[in-house]
């Protein structure tokens, strides 16, 4: 049976990375690609890029709606190999950094750091204020790991995708997924 592998994408600024990690994840026979797209993100999609939702959903095995809290995510016995949340928002870490399960997504990441499994948060704004920072210690402290949608220069990259590629290629590193997204330090 394939590994489930959860994506939320809520309403930070970024589509381009949840659309890497879609296409990333989703073009693997060995894994089930779960995808819960919130009101926001499908407003921000439309707001900053050339994508539609359909250019994250397209490469889910399943989409549950974020308003279903009774959705298959929202309880600890659906096993799942992991869950990102990309880009999330400060809105999302404040709630599931105090466990607001106020959406699915908030829920399912709850759940998630409940039963012990690999959480990533993918936060995208600048600049931090005291508020931002202390979420992401409270989020850390309860298990989720914190990957700042920060891009690399090492491996030079040539285009928006190579830097994008990059941060998709360090987030799933974060799952122990295989990928060649990007140049890896001394390859």
């Amino acid at each position: 049976m394939p590994k489930r592998i959860l994506l939320a994408v809520t309403g930070a600024s970024g589509p381009h990375y949840a659309v890497a990690l879609a296409r990333a994840l989703g073009s693997r026979n060995d894994l089930e690609l779960h995808i819960i797209l919130s009101e926001a993100a499908r407003q921000v999609i439309a707001l900053e890029s050339d994508f539609t939702p359909d250019d994250i959903l397209r490469h889910a095995t399943a989409v549950h709606d974020e308003k279903n809290i009774a959705a298959p995510p929202a309880s600890g016995s659906w096993q799942h190999a992991g869950m990102i949340v990309c880009p999330c928002s400060m809105a999302s870490l404040a709630a599931i950094a105090h466990g607001m399960g106020t959406n699915l997504i908030h829920r399912a990441a709850d759940v998630t750091l409940k039963e012990g499994r690999k959480l990533v948060l993918v936060t995208r704004e600048t600049p931090l204020n005291l508020i931002h920072i202390k979420n992401m210690l409270a989020a850390k402290e309860a298990g989720a790991d914190i990957v700042p949608a920060s891009p690399g220069f090492y491996h030079r990259p040539k285009s928006i995708e190579d830097m994008v590629n990059h941060l998709a290629g360090r987030i799933l590193d974060q799952l122990g997924i295989e990928n060649a997204l990007f140049t890896r330090w001394g390859e």
